[in-house]
């Protein structure tokens, strides 16, 4: 099934609902343009990786990319919020540096090309071997904050790299945004896997069944992305996403095929198998090595940037496998119940 990704979401976000005093204030001043909005101290108060503040770190980033029906673009710029941002990204910021260990580039780099000995605390291990179409869905639904935007921030280093970290990093982008072919930009290919599990393929729509593991991994881009002093720390990012994306989408295609999820929810995972390959080698020999080479004082920031991806992750892993094993949704409610496809084939 192809989804047309423009056709589905004609218009924009709507605004998400509040989880809790920070994003309620903040989705509220958004909605109105005006009155109280959190305190340096009310942000400090509040736990890095919880919901309310990734929330509200979550919308106040949006209105760099889509923005939200109902809120005035101009808004992405007014002082009042920015600062509001600012307070909600010291706090995150602070979080991942004490909880990232401190290692060199290489040896980051290097921790990524090894599979582990124990694969029972990753995603894509267990979909391949046990995993059940819900559950495909369940994940397909909340990486859809990911990969709907998937290229997009990492857009944003390119007029702070040169030479060949700058150019590495152009021909990714440019296979990730469709080599010039609109039906092939990897955010279409991720909707048309969504359509083939029978899940709405507007950007954001899932936003209100997310936990906070699944926000704080789309802020992480944003947050390193937007800021000029952070990229080398995207760049580690980046590297982290490419490195490991090939073995990982050559077990989630091999679940996809063994459910039955459909044609384009297979394709989009082989695709990544092949490309992010390409990808890894590139972004290894020519964007790490060209930016160490420009600016070897950026090499913890790189680091930083692949511990931080990877702690991330890691969170997430841990809830969606302890919610999986117990036979239940990691979804505040299930998602509706679909037909399963006959599999293509059984993987073996």
């Amino acid at each position: 099934m192809k989804a047309d990704l423009g056709a589905a979401r004609p218009g924009k976000p709507q605004l998400p609902r509040p989880r809790g005093y920070l994003s309620d204030t903040v989705i509220s001043w958004l909605r109105i343009g005006e009155g109280p909005l959190p305190t340096r101290e009310e942000v400090q108060r509040e736990g890095p990786y919880g919901a309310d503040l990734q929330l509200a770190l979550y919308v106040l980033y949006e209105l760099h990319y889509q923005g939200f029906d109902g809120v005035d673009d101009d808004r992405e710029w007014t002082p009042a919020p920015l600062s509001v941002r600012r307070y909600l990204e010291e706090a995150f910021l602070r979080a991942l540096r004490a909880d990232v260990p401190a290692l060199g580039a290489q040896e980051a780099l290097a921790g990524l090309l090894i599979e582990p000995a124990d694969d029972s605390s990753s995603v894509s291990h267990y979909v391949k071997r046990e995993g059940r179409l819900w559950q495909l869905r369940e994940y397909a639904a909340l990486r859809s904050l990911y990969h709907l935007k998937e290229a997009d921030p990492h857009a944003w280093v390119l007029p702070r790299l040169r030479g060949r970290a700058k150019a590495g990093m152009a021909a990714i982008e440019f296979d990730e945004f469709g080599a010039g072919r609109a039906e092939d930009i990897h955010a279409q290919l991720f909707a048309d896997l969504m359509a083939d599990l029978a899940l709405e393929t507007a950007y954001g729509h899932y936003v209100d069944v997310a936990p906070a593991e699944t926000l704080a991994i789309v802020n992480l881009m944003s947050l390193l992305g937007l800021h000029r002093s952070l990229r080398g720390a995207l760049v580690g990012h980046f590297a982290a996403v490419e490195v490991t994306s090939s073995p990982g989408s050559r077990r989630l295609a091999e679940a996809m095929r063994r459910t039955g999820a459909g044609p384009a929810a297979e394709r989009f995972y082989d695709e990544h198998v092949e490309a992010d390959a390409v990808h890894e080698q590139i972004v290894r020999r020519e964007v790490i090595d060209g930016l160490l080479k420009d600016e070897p004082d950026l090499e913890p920031d790189v680091a930083f940037g692949i511990g931080a991806t990877t702690l991330l992750e890691d969170r997430l892993a841990t809830y969606l496998l302890a919610a999986w094993r117990e036979e239940r949704s990691a979804l505040p409610a299930p998602l509706p119940h679909v037909r399963t496809r006959k599999p293509a084939r059984s993987v073996t």
